[in-house]
């Protein structure tokens, strides 16, 4: 047998291939729910956001059903589609926002500094083009690529406009798609686009640290968002300044765990 080449597989890929075992074992039978995130996250031995990408990632393939304010239910067999869409290269949703914090925050303190008043009105475009797309039921997410676009081409520096214009783009497939319409309200959307125009203040101001801290916060909130609970209902009402507030907050931590809840978590493997 000649020698294949040991590829290192992401967390989240590896907690999602263990409970595929488990389903396709029959130790989690059609139909019926999953233990808690907070139980199956302790089994583990793995933290509940990269639990939670690896049931997206289930979800995707149709081996589990998220129902808001229910649970998590194994779907019948005719629904899965092992192998149709290989996540094995995706990056995970949640490391994603990180790095992005990390690159765009220094890229939106480079552009406070060297960015002139028409690249900040183009900017500002971009946002207003974000409010007439939410304003029309739409999702505003090709402007919002152009709002973060925008501020990497007010650095002047190509290089850095193509390291953004890639990192937004990984945000474009599956997974990471499938995570974010769990929760990307409009009142989400309102939210963010308040968090852009504070951004934008911050430029016009060509205050860069003021410029960093508030890119870092922007992306700081749709961590939170994003790594919260997947069944809690959330409520939709509230103004979008309400909304922004509350997204600020960032998501509640989890009730505490109550030990035994699901005799089947026993058979999962802490190998992580």
């Amino acid at each position: 047998m000649p020698i294949q080449s040991i590829e290192p597989r992401r967390l989240y890929r590896q907690i999602s291939d263990q409970l595929r075992e488990l389903i396709l074992a029959g130790e989690f039978k059609e139909g019926t729910r999953l233990p808690a995130e907070r139980d199956l996250s302790l089994q583990l031995g793995v933290s509940r956001p990269s639990l939670r990408e690896a049931l997206i990632a289930l979800e995707v393939e149709g081996f589990v059903e998220v129902r808001k304010g229910s649970g998590i239910y194994v779907s019948p067999a005719q629904k899965r589609q092992p192998g149709a869409l290989n996540l094995s290269g995706e990056e995970g949703p949640l490391e994603l926002i990180r790095a992005r914090a990390l690159v765009e925050g220094e890229v939106a303190a480079i552009a406070a500094v060297t960015g002139r008043r028409s690249a900040f009105d183009a900017i500002e475009d971009a946002i207003d083009r974000m409010q007439a797309a939410a304003n029309a039921g739409k999702t505003p997410l090709e402007a919002d690529r152009l709002f973060h676009v925008r501020i990497a081409e007010a650095t002047g520096n190509s290089v850095l406009v193509g390291v953004v214009e890639r990192l937004f783009d990984l945000r474009l497939r599956p997974l990471f798609d499938q995570l974010d319409g769990h929760f990307a309200t409009s009142d989400v959307w309102a939210a963010a686009i308040l968090e852009h125009r504070d951004i934008l203040a911050a430029l016009r101001a060509k205050d860069a640290a003021r410029a960093r801290a508030t890119m870092r916060r922007h992306m700081e909130i749709s961590y939170r968002r994003l790594s919260s609970s997947l069944i809690r209902t959330r409520k939709r009402k509230g103004t979008a300044k309400s909304a922004h507030k509350k997204a600020a907050r960032g998501a509640k931590p989890d009730a505490k765990t109550r030990p035994g809840r699901d005799a089947r978590t026993a058979k999962l493997r802490s190998t992580f």
